[in-house]
């Protein structure tokens, strides 16, 4: 039987038919990843839009006639085994569902084109960890994947040696400058910008920490940097994705092309570039540029490079107790040592594997061991960061000049706290410490009178806890080894049934129904929930707590 459930999305109410062994995990990324590459509407939290069951089924169809697969309608492990693929990241959808019904053509364009015929590109810079890809060879490839754009139809590309390059091509790590930072290893490989009058139109920026090479079958070894840059050229020159199978526009990243000299566009993405920049003259007179001009040469095999292994030195985050959690731009962060995790809004992990603190906050100190809390403060949205007896206050990611300085700014003891966040349900920032808490007024920048006060004012607490955030709802989370507490909205006492596991509910762990306290018997029985089917988990955490993520369209992320 097909279970039917009742998903509370931000105020919207959507019907959900899954499979009937799906996990309510699983559904709530289905409906997640619906939403965000445009199959669904966001929800409206203002209006409380109401998101019927068959707009649900049709969304799942769109996604599914789109992505090759047999139109169901449901949300079935095929399906979801689909959207966990490597992809790009620009929404599917551009538009109305309605405009997605009456397009008869499969190839896309968003209707923006360079106003001229002859481009020009330039490598700003490099990578700097792929060092088996030397800067003539991977201009060579940059060369390429221009030129297949231009066999197609009459644009023309000219490699430049000015900063002002219609195409700027940059190898960049974490935030670098543009709203879309990269996140290690795997996941986000590459963003393109559509052509416009803004300053950054029709540049590529590829992952620098993403293992490259081209001409290479081997999925696990690498990715296909020509392969990638063909695809992100075709969003620098105005194409958005498109559903023909072949088509190296589509979604999904489908592996390596072969020899970048041997090869041609499908014949779909012939007729997208074409709608937007025309056919390729040729009368009978023309002799072909290739035979004509003076091309890069290409090796004949590509570079070989040992496959990049886990460092055994990366803290398991199944295993972690955390030293510190926070809630940044709507982001939860867990830090252990001098590595962190990262959760979207929509609480999916950017990447299973920990990143450093160093590279993406800059100024905090090489050899700093661990953090003991962090928190964004709401005045100026500016993150505080305490380790030991110092604090520092970044703006984005760098800290700020003047720091670190002493915590005995706020007020507080010399020998540092454990943990600290600001309540949603007043606006004031509580610090803690062993059995005591304060209590912070952020705009007089000064303790509130009769503070301290003994932590057992909060009731069902456990002694000496990791960490504490506040979620948008005001729902207010207590982190203490590998369990989490619960308290909802304005209480200052634990909801019902915790504490629960935060490698489970965090960290996409599978937990043994042994894990749970043998003193907290319904926690054991929510552990065990955990395996059964969407019908026994209408309620659960993850589908009551989902966020969508706003994607901004001029910038396209492809995840492979």
């Amino acid at each position: 039987m097909v279970a039917e459930c009742i998903i509370l999305l931000m105020g919207c109410i959507v019907l959900v038919i899954p499979a009937p062994s799906l996990r309510a995990k699983d559904i709530s990324k289905g409906v997640d990843w619906l939403t965000r590459y445009g199959y669904l509407p966001a929800p409206d939290p203002l209006t409380g839009r109401l998101q019927t069951q068959e707009g649900l089924i049709s969304a799942i169809k769109t996604m599914q006639r789109f992505a090759g697969l047999k139109e169901t309608g449901v949300l079935d492990k095929t399906t979801l085994e689909m959207m966990q693929k490597p992809r790009c990241s620009l929404p599917d959808i551009i538009g109305t569902a309605e405009w997605m019904r009456r397009r008869r053509k499969r190839y896309a364009h968003t209707g923006i084109a360079w106003k001229k015929k002859t481009l020009t590109w330039k490598v700003r810079t490099f990578p700097k960890n792929n060092t088996h890809l030397d800067s003539n060879n991977l201009r060579t490839l940059m060369y390429y994947a221009l030129k297949v754009w231009g066999d197609a139809t009459q644009l023309t590309f000219h490699e430049g040696n000015t900063v002002d390059a219609d195409i700027m091509i940059d190898f960049s790590r974490s935030y670098h400058d543009d709203g879309y930072p990269f996140d290690g290893p795997g996941g986000t490989l590459a963003h393109a910008f559509f052509p416009g009058d803004y300053a950054a139109a029709g540049d590529a920026h590829f992952d620098d920490d993403e293992t490259w090479s081209y001409n290479t079958h081997s999925p696990d070894y690498s990715t296909d940097l020509f392969a990638v840059a063909v695809h992100e050229f075709g969003h620098s020159l105005g194409l958005a994705h498109s559903s023909a199978e072949n088509s190296i526009m589509k979604p999904y990243y489908q592996g390596s092309v072969g020899n970048p000299l041997d090869y041609h566009l499908p014949l779909d993405d012939v007729y997208g570039i074409e709608q937007l920049y025309g056919k390729k003259l040729q009368s009978p007179g023309d002799t072909p540029t290739a035979k004509t001009t003076v091309q890069p040469r290409i090796p004949f095999s590509p570079p070989q490079r040992t496959p990049q292994q886990p460092s055994p030195n990366l803290p398991d985050r199944c295993k972690a107790n955390f030293d510190a959690v926070a809630n940044i731009r709507g982001e939860v962060f867990f830090f252990k040592g001098k590595y962190f995790w990262r959760l979207e809004r929509s609480r999916n992990l950017i990447s299973f594997n920990a990143a450093q603190i160093n590279n993406f906050w800059q100024g905090l100190p090489a050899r700093l061991s661990r953090l003991d809390t962090v928190y964004e403060r709401m005045t100026d949205s500016k993150i505080v960061f305490f380790s030991g007896s110092k604090y520092w206050v970044f703006k984005d990611t760098k800290a700020e000049d003047g720091y670190p300085r002493p915590i005995t700014d706020f007020g507080l003891p010399s020998d540092g706290i454990d943990a600290a966040f600001i309540w949603g349900h007043n606006g004031k920032t509580y610090f803690f410490k062993d059995s005591q808490f304060w209590r912070y007024d952020e705009s007089s920048r000064r303790m509130d009178s009769g503070y301290p006060k003994e932590i057992s004012l909060w009731k069902g607490l456990p002694p000496n806890f990791d960490d504490v955030i506040s979620w948008s709802n005001g729902d207010t989370y207590f982190f203490k080894d590998d369990r989490y507490w619960h308290f909802s909205g304005g209480n200052i006492e634990a909801s019902s049934g915790y504490p629960k596991s935060v490698a489970r509910d965090w960290m996409y762990c599978t937990v043994a129904v042994t894990d749970a306290p043998k003193s907290n018997p319904k926690a054991r029985s929510d552990d065990k929930e955990c395996t059964c089917s969407i019908k026994d988990h209408a309620s659960n955490l993850f589908l009551s707590r989902i966020l969508v993520l706003s994607l901004a369209v001029t910038a396209i992320c492809c995840k492979f």
